[in-house]
């Protein structure tokens, strides 16, 4: 089993999200010293004993059945992605040894191949490869020193992320959330401590967010961005899954056909493309991002 305590913060967060009300239990007819359900009403809700329940909650339950486990996740109230989370934090504690994550130079060719942004990433949103129109959308994580070169780490201590995110905060408390979820049982996570406590010290912004308890899978979707040469994109994005890479995924990012943001993201590329390896502010034309 993981770490008792993160066993106990994501029960305990997850108790604290819900009230008797929410889960078919008569009102409380007196004050609450805590926010949510009680361990005995969870334990109710799960068919256990309250003392098994103290135990599992604290870490101390050895060898918990696929049964109870599912019966906890029904009583919270898991959706599937938290009951996955919830299954991996019950697996037994066999952590491989740490290794330095790099991606296949083929992926490496890849993604320099196809003219849209493309990012590969490490299981914790490490950037292990970005193409150039990545680059000129995002940033040139590649000139960075190799401990920096985090996605999460970007968009919260380097100002340029909330300059290229219209969005800010919620797509940062989506990074958060996925952070979350990103622990797979039998893996070291060790890097993933390292990332959450530098974070942790340096933002209070993600201290916040984390705090949170919310957990995210990084899929697909639709992001809004600034870049000063053609101003604002609205980009889908996608996320690839790469099987026996260690938990590396590609994220590809691509307009719709014929809106104007395909336009700008072809100028984009062709910029791109004339000025690799340069400078963004040496494009003549430039647009203020508005406030």
């Amino acid at each position: 089993m993981t770490s008792g305590n993160e066993l106990r913060d994501f029960l305990t967060s997850r108790r604290a999200a819900l009230s008797p009300e929410d889960v078919g239990l008569p009102a409380a007819t007196t004050p609450r010293r805590v926010k949510g359900l009680r361990r005995a009403e969870v334990a109710i809700l799960a068919g256990v004993s309250v003392d098994y329940y103290v135990k599992l909650e604290q870490g101390r339950a050895r060898n918990v059945s696929e049964q109870v486990a599912e019966a906890v996740a029904r009583a919270l109230r898991l959706d599937d992605v938290e009951s996955r989370y919830f299954a991996s934090l019950l697996q037994p504690e066999a952590a491989r040894p740490s290794t330095t994550l790099r991606a296949r130079p083929a992926l490496q060719s890849m993604i320099r191949a196809i003219d849209v942004p493309a990012v590969i990433h490490g299981p914790y949103l490490e950037v292990l490869g970005i193409n150039h129109a990545g680059k000129a959308l995002l940033d040139d994580f590649e000139a960075m020193p190799a401990e920096d070169r985090s996605l999460a780490k970007w968009m919260f201590l380097n100002p340029r992320a909330r300059v290229v995110y219209r969005d800010w905060a919620e797509i940062a408390a989506d990074i958060v959330a996925t952070l979350r979820a990103s622990v797979i049982p039998g893996r070291d996570n060790e890097a993933l401590s390292r990332i959450v406590g530098d974070l942790s010290t340096r933002s209070e912004e993600f201290a916040s967010m984390w705090a949170d308890y919310r957990l995210s899978e990084h899929q697909h979707g639709v992001k809004r961005f600034f870049h000063e040469a053609v101003g604002d994109l609205r980009l889908n994005w996608q996320t690839l899954r790469l099987p026996d890479s260690q938990g590396q995924t590609i994220v590809i990012y691509s307009a719709d056909t014929g809106s104007p943001s395909e336009e700008k993201l072809r100028l984009l590329n062709s910029w791109t493309a004339e000025n690799a390896g340069g400078r963004r502010s040496d494009h003549p034309r430039t647009v203020t991002p508005p406030p």
